[in-house]
């Protein structure tokens, strides 16, 4: 019975994963709508090449690669349509939904103007937790890459937000 093995093996991937994997892309495109959608993508994928991934050593690390690759295209494809839709009409205003705490927005826009890599070197890091090497494998760069990406999206941050409210975000961290 290997493919009924082979499908809880996979279920139980899924079911441990799911929301993390939904929570990353969430954090990666700021659009809630698409993160389950993302997530739910990227499972298909690998649930297509689960015969293959099962026996890998980080499963987890492909997984979240695939989130990030998604996500990535999913940005470009709306900064794409963003501009054509600007080419047509002029910028009005545009409301906004008020949200609970003006620091999550104030977050979530610092992390908006960062470039897709830091953004993602930086929620895997502090958002996730994860180490260095860990971030590396989720996003296939080296270790010393996302030291760098990340220590320049922190920098970045820090002037976006001021030095204050970065301290704070380094003192909820443990960082001091």
């Amino acid at each position: 019975m290997l493919l009924d093995d082979t499908s809880a093996e996979f279920h139980d991937f899924f079911e441990r994963h799911y929301a993390g994997l939904a929570r990353f892309s969430f954090l990666l495109t700021g659009e809630p709508d698409a993160a389950d959608d993302l997530a739910a993508d990227a499972l298909v994928a690998l649930w297509q090449r689960w015969d293959r991934l099962r026996a890998a050593e980080h499963p987890l690390a492909y997984a979240r690669g695939v989130v990030a690759n998604l996500a990535r295209e999913r940005v470009r494809s709306a900064t794409r349509e963003r501009r054509r839709i600007a080419l047509f009409w002029s910028p009005g205003s545009q409301q906004q939904r008020s949200p609970d705490v003006a620091a999550v927005v104030d977050v979530r826009a610092a992390l908006d103007r960062l470039s897709f890599g830091k953004r993602a070197c930086v929620i895997l890091r502090h958002a996730f937790d994860l180490s260095e090497k860990d971030t590396a494998q989720a996003l296939g760069i080296s270790v010393g890459a996302v030291k760098s990406q990340t220590s320049k999206a922190l920098a970045e941050l820090e002037r976006l937000l001021g030095a204050r409210a970065a301290g704070d975000l380094a003192a909820e961290r443990g960082d001091r």
